[in-house]
């Protein structure tokens, strides 16, 4: 996987638009409510034992920081694209695989977590387990270290482009 690869995040056309939504949400009449609260509790006087300023500068961070968070999301935005149905797992496929000496297979879809879909799990192309098979074709083996520092190899059961 390539660090442009890397850096992409696969989003259907339903999640670029909620999170776009979200965004001009945050960016135009939430963030002035928040400064219309942070405006009131200022004018109330003594700042450093009012509750509400404290509570609505915290407040203001996070949302900030949501900003910030979904403009670079959407910035490295690859949508709608699906991939080629040819078996090989890339971003935008739902994949199915299984722990090396276990029949129990396990579905997900391969992308931005974002994407929220209540059928399905869904991880990252930059997680331990999507990383390791991102390339990956139906019938491979691949090893990846578990976050627990544990070396776990899967194999790719299936791969199909996630129709939503």
């Amino acid at each position: 996987m390539t660090q442009a690869e890397q850096n992409t995040v696969w989003l259907t056309q339903e999640a670029y638009d909620k999170l776009t939504a979200e965004l001009e949400e945050l960016k135009g009449p939430i963030r002035q409510e928040i400064v219309d609260r942070i405006s009131a509790a200022r004018d109330e006087g003594d700042l450093k034992e009012n509750g509400g300023y404290h509570a609505a500068r915290e407040e203001q961070g996070k949302v900030e920081g949501r900003i910030l968070q979904l403009q670079d999301m959407l910035r490295r935005a690859e949508v709608g694209e699906t991939p080629d149905d040819d078996g090989t797992v890339s971003p935008g496929m739902k994949v199915t695989y299984k722990f090396v000496g276990d029949d129990d297979t396990e579905t997900f879809l391969l992308g931005a977590r974002e994407i929220e879909d209540d059928t399905i799990a869904v991880y990252s192309p930059q997680s331990p387990l999507g990383s390791a098979i991102v390339g990956a074709k139906v019938g491979d083996v691949v090893g990846y270290d578990a976050p627990n520092g544990k070396r776990l190899e899967v194999e790719v059961v299936e791969a199909v482009p996630f129709t939503g």
